[in-house]
């Protein structure tokens, strides 16, 4: 295995400056092993205080990773970790060593991982996390708490980390990752206290070098996949291996055509909607299964014994409280399915966009370029297109305020076909 930041792809700056960070904090490390069992704040006036200015300022207690979808601020937070961790006396986050690659699979005893499949993270989940972590770190140098999506913190939820953010115990370090840095998406308050690291989507060749040589994939999809990915990795990968991907992406893109016709503009939305239920259907039936025949193993169904034929009493809430969570995942995956569609296809009017206006800027859909973006931008105003672009946000956000989805794309299509229906 190579260094845990070459998994950052397109982020060499980032990875240095998190490489940096990482060999910092194993001189605080070592200076709060000196003290009384590290019974001191990594900013506490002594002993930490006595590090130089540039270890101490090099390293923090709270890290706030933001970037677009597939930048892959997960998979820094991730890495920076492991490196926070690593056993390496001289290379920091080597990859190889027992820390590195604990961290890495997420079974090292010391960092905790928050993520959730549903549409939010609970603040008992933040609680019994942060518990947790306050306790001394027992085979690492820290106790890492690393929230996935800090975007879906309940407000209840965000008020109890940034509590323990205010006060952090002396050998705790929070690892936050959200898309952006606006209120929708991370709690001010809680913004403030961390130190923030900004990915940005890497380019279509970096990932196309990925696709090849990490994964094995032909280069003429590779390169075709990179391109119209949106500096997604993971779904540059998906386009270039599953057709059901390439088929989604085209059903979303046609919707632009379909919605200047009323004889076709309900039909499309429909089937997108019913696409992407279907599509959140058969990724979640395996791991239900899987879940429930686990629960039910351990409430003891299926036993031969006398009384294991059926769950004991008292366990229907058990069981009742996975149902939910199934269901919440479920609707979570459906959103995202939607929500992937609906990016394609506010880019494809972008795309149209730009070329109606004349800018010089690389097209988010370059394969669509001849037969769809440019008549576009013949067909429709520059008016019209950023219109539209604002109906497909729309919908986005109706989605996040839990419309239906049926009802939201339904009144998305209302609007394109107003804005497309006629020539300008």
């Amino acid at each position: 295995m190579t260094n845990v930041f070459d998994r950052m792809t397109g982020q060499d700056t980032l990875a240095a400056e998190l490489r940096d960070a990482a060999t910092s904090a194993r001189a605080v490390a070592a200076r709060l092993e000196e003290a009384a069992d590290g019974a001191v704040s990594m900013f506490a006036d002594d002993p930490v205080d006595e590090l130089p200015v540039g270890v101490r300022e090099s390293m923090t207690h709270a890290w706030l990773f933001t970037g677009p979808p597939g930048s892959g601020r997960s998979v820094a937070a991730t890495a920076f970790a492991a490196a926070l961790e690593c056993l390496d006396p001289t290379e920091v986050g080597c990859g190889e060593c027992r820390a590195c690659t604990t961290v890495l699979s997420g079974t090292h005893g010391d960092v905790r991982l928050i993520q959730t499949d549903g549409l939010s993270i609970s603040v008992k989940q933040i609680r019994d996390i942060v518990s947790l972590a306050a306790r001394r770190p027992t085979t690492g140098r820290w106790q890492i708490v690393l929230v996935e999506d800090a975007d879906r913190l309940t407000e209840n939820g965000a008020n109890a980390l940034l509590k323990a953010v205010e006060e952090p115990p002396a050998r705790t370090i929070f690892l936050l990752c959200a898309p952006s840095v606006a209120p929708e998406d991370i709690a001010i308050t809680l913004r403030s206290r961390c130190r923030h690291v900004a990915l940005t989507a890497p380019a279509s060749d970096e990932i196309a070098k990925v696709l090849i040589e990490r994964d094995g994939i032909d280069p003429e999809p590779a390169r075709w996949a990179a391109s119209v990915s949106g500096g997604h990795v993971g779904r540059a990968k998906r386009l270039a291996t599953d057709p059901l991907s390439r088929e989604q992406r085209e059903q979303a893109l046609g919707l632009a055509r379909a919605a200047t016709r009323d004889s076709t503009a309900f039909a499309a939305a429909d089937k997108l909607v019913r696409t992407a239920v279907e599509t959140a259907d058969a990724m979640s039936t395996e791991s239900d299964a899987a879940e429930t025949e686990e629960l039910m193993t351990a409430l003891g169904a299926g036993g031969t014994g006398k009384g294991t034929a059926r769950p004991p009493r008292g366990t229907a809430g058990i069981i009742k409280d996975l149902e939910k969570r199934q269901k919440s995942r479920r609707t979570r995956l459906t959103r995202d399915v939607l929500d992937r569609a609906l990016v394609d296809l506010a880019a494809l009017f972008r795309d149209a966009l730009s070329r109606s206006v004349g800018a010089r800027v690389t097209l988010m859909h370059p394969d669509k370029e001849h037969d769809v973006i440019d008549s576009m931008a013949s067909y429709a105003s520059p008016e019209k297109l950023l219109a539209c672009i604002e109906a497909v946000l729309d919908c986005r956000e109706a989605l996040d305020m839990n419309v239906k989805p049926k009802f939201a794309v339904g009144a998305m299509v209302v609007k394109l076909g107003d804005q497309l229906s006629a020539r300008r």
